[in-house]
């Protein structure tokens, strides 16, 4: 598929006339591309979203500064060609050339200011063709200094085990990881929940009480638990069928369904007597530290009817799924009945059994019978085993064989992930985070993601790598403000591999 974008300029007239005679608008960029990095990257998306169509016109090796590169033409064709926002790479020398041949209706230069000569000169061709002139409005760097700068936040062992992982695997690798997850089917089962945020300032201790007395400055509110898995998995997958339990009082009903991304469709039983579940919590404004937090939930679940109608609809629709994530909150939605039905009947099962102050430690993931998939935090593995300092890996070697467990992943915060593979190998992955706003979400992301990428069989170290990243990038944002995108995935994966 990719070697089909790589076309001859004999053939790149005759597949731009008609791709113009169907209405399609073409976008132009030159360039040599001599080591794909992410400032390339982030010009090629923004070039593909100024028309329908992208070509990119690669300078030939002998045409490059001092004659030759040390990237060969053809490898450097295949890296473009991989990208998802690239339609066709042709190469060809002389920008006049190229314009006369693919006659784009938009032209997207560079925006390095090192291109500003060039820019100027091919400007003035585009005026001569009748093509638009655009200039990418980015922050662009050069290749090797740039990645450096980046990759000096992290420590000499980050450093070192990218090395390593680049020499195994390559950023396509990722990205066609990425790509196949939107042939699944999936649903998510699992708890709602809408977090409230509420920033304030500090005034001190009250002087009746000992209490420390906070002024409001504002609130935001997300939609969480099973809703934001849905919305992260959303952006991956093309279909995506959401099982939940709202209260009959406060059911944010209305709040939920807006946030939900296009292609989620959600099924809702209601809980009686019951709000649906806010956790409320009371935010530093400045540092963004958490003081304390209020849980709104009554967690007692469905009344017998209403758990046996919220089974059957499920029951009757597991077996259309590539796939089934649940993510257990321990908060009423999924009772023992539901969860015994999951591990027998959903074909591939991936399970997050989340412990948290609501359920006070008394649920854990072996609640469950079985799963294909497990992603859980360190801290949960060692209430499951009731150790607190032993060494985590026997703990898995005990828990994954128990729950006929083919991938067991366990998240560690700053120490990364490590997975049990299938054949009880252990590898640990070194975490990515460059900045810290708020961990919470973080885990829910990590499982969305990387439950896909296990049931397409992806290699033990790219899963941790690919849920790392995603990782990375969802503590940077303040709970579930926004889901986690593709292009953002494998920008930071450009980033990391370039």
């Amino acid at each position: 598929m990719t070697t089909s974008k790589i076309i001859t300029n004999d053939k790149i007239k005759a597949w731009a006339e008609l791709s113009r005679a169907e209405g399609q608008r073409l976008v132009m960029t030159y360039g040599c591309y001599e080591s794909l990095h992410i400032g390339h990257i982030r010009h090629l998306r923004q070039a593909r979203q100024m028309g329908d169509i992208l070509v990119v016109v690669l300078s030939p090796d002998g045409a490059l500064l001092g004659g030759g590169s040390s990237i060969p033409g053809e490898l450097r064709a295949e890296a473009l060609a991989h990208l998802d926002c690239v339609d066709a790479v042709i190469f060809e020398s002389n920008l006049r050339n190229a314009l006369d041949l693919i006659r784009p209706t938009v032209f997207a230069a560079m925006s390095d200011a090192g291109e500003s000569r060039q820019n100027e000169e091919a400007e003035a061709l585009c005026l001569e063709f009748g093509v638009a002139f655009e200039q990418a409005n980015l922050l662009t760097f050069d290749t090797t200094q740039g990645i450096n700068r980046i990759l000096a936040g992290f420590g000499e062992e980050v450093r070192e085990y990218l090395g390593l992982f680049r020499s195994r695997f390559s950023l396509s690798d990722v990205e066609q990881v990425l790509d196949a997850m939107a042939g699944l089917k999936v649903a998510v089962v699992g708890d709602t929940i809408i977090d409230e945020y509420c920033f304030c300032t500090p005034l001190g201790t009250s002087s009746k009480d000992p209490i420390l007395a906070l002024r409001y400055l504002s609130h935001d509110v997300f939609a969480g638990g099973i809703v934001a898995v849905a919305n992260h998995v959303a952006n991956f997958a093309s279909q995506v069928d959401m099982f939940t339990v709202l209260g009959d009082q406060n059911s944010h009903r209305d709040f939920i369904v807006e946030r939900l991304k296009p292609n989620v469709r959600p099924v809702f039983a209601v809980q009686k007597n019951s709000p649906t579940v806010l956790k409320r919590r009371y935010i530093e404004g400045y540092t963004q530290n958490k003081l304390f937090e209020i849980y709104f939930m009554e967690d007692i679940g469905l009344d017998a009817d209403a758990d046996a109608a919220f089974r059957a609809t499920l029951e009757q629709a597991l077996p259309d799924y590539d796939v089934v994530i649940v993510a257990d909150f321990g908060h009423g939605a999924i009772s023992p009945a539901t969860r015994k039905l999951l591990a027998q009947r959903a074909p591939y099962l991936a399970l997050n059994a989340q412990a948290n102050s609501g359920n006070r430690g008394f649920h854990t993931v072996t609640k469950y019978s079985r799963a294909d998939y497990i992603s859980i935090a360190e801290h949960e593995v060692r209430l499951e085993m009731r150790d607190m300092r032993g060494p985590v890996r026997p703990m898995i070697d005990t828990l994954a064989p128990r729950l006929s467990c083919s991938n067991f992943v366990v998240t560690r915060g700053k120490r990364g992930s490590l997975i049990r593979s299938k054949s009880g190998q252990h590898i640990e992955v070194p975490a990515f985070a460059r900045k810290i706003v708020d961990r919470i979400g973080a885990g829910d992301a990590f499982l969305s993601v990387t439950a896909m990428a296990a049931k397409l069989n992806t290699p033990p170290e790219l899963l941790c790598f690919i849920g790392n990243v995603v990782g990375a990038l969802a503590v940077e944002i303040l709970g579930n403000q926004k889901s986690i995108d593709k292009a953002s995935v494998k920008d930071f994966a450009a980033t990391l591999l370039g």
